[in-house]
């Protein structure tokens, strides 16, 4: 069912890996009520899809601070499908290694936790 993003550059495992050594930053772009239904990556960023330009925009005033442009970022939603809309989005801001990671599915099966939300 779940697949990987293909040329994401960074594997869900390599994703899990970072996320625990604090190298890469991990955004889960899923809305509030898929959160709430499954939880999300264990120190993952919410950052629902429908406002993420605005939370990763450096300029706006709802600007994330744990964001940096110069980090390793992987996004994920459910399949893939948004935080492959979500990385092109924000390599248009500026962020220059941005990886899809697929769904939720993906970072389980890689071994990561998941957290209530």
């Amino acid at each position: 069912m779940f697949r990987q993003a293909r040329g994401s550059g960074l594997s869900p495992q390599a994703a899990v890996t970072g996320a625990q050594d604090g190298s890469v930053i991990v955004i889960d772009v899923r809305d509030h009520g898929e959160l709430a239904m499954s939880g999300k990556a264990k120190g993952a960023l919410h950052m629902p899809l429908m406002r993420l330009r605005d939370m990763a925009d450096p300029s706006h005033p709802e600007f994330c601070k744990e964001l940096r442009q110069e980090a390793t970022i992987a996004i994920y939603c459910a399949s893939g499908a948004r935080s492959h809309g979500a990385a092109m989005m924000l390599k248009q801001l500026g962020y220059a290694d941005v990886h899809n990671i697929g769904g939720l599915g993906h970072w389980v099966r890689a071994g990561g936790a998941v957290e209530p939300v």
